[in-house]
């Protein structure tokens, strides 16, 4: 049986230079601030050039809930930090049927 990785952490090394996402595939991502991190906010997204920053990401505090968003390919997205080392840690949701258990009888 094939294991597929459903879980990633991007680490911003240093805050203020974007960090593009890891290539996941295609689905719907939680996307959540490490609860580790030194600093309040990482920044998620893209500006249409391949980047982004805290005036152009969509900021996500590390003690608030996750972003939910499915995209073609998480490399698609960019993550930035106002502290070194901060990290995002992505989740890939499945559905019930895309689960490797069978269903219970």
């Amino acid at each position: 049986m094939a294991i597929t990785q459903t879980a990633w952490v991007v680490t911003v090394t240093t805050a203020g230079t974007a960090v593009q996402g890891p290539d996941t595939g295609s689905g719907t991502f939680s996307i959540v601030a490490s609860e580790a991190n030194t600093g309040n906010y990482v920044y998620v997204g893209n500006d249409g050039a391949d980047d982004i920053s805290a005036t152009t990401g969509y900021p996500l505090k590390k003690d608030l809930n996750p972003i939910i968003q499915t995209v073609s390919n998480m490399n698609q997205q960019w993550f930035d930090a106002g502290t070194n080392g901060d990290k995002v840690v992505l989740f890939k949701l499945q559905s019930a049927q895309e689960g490797s258990s069978p269903a219970a009888t």
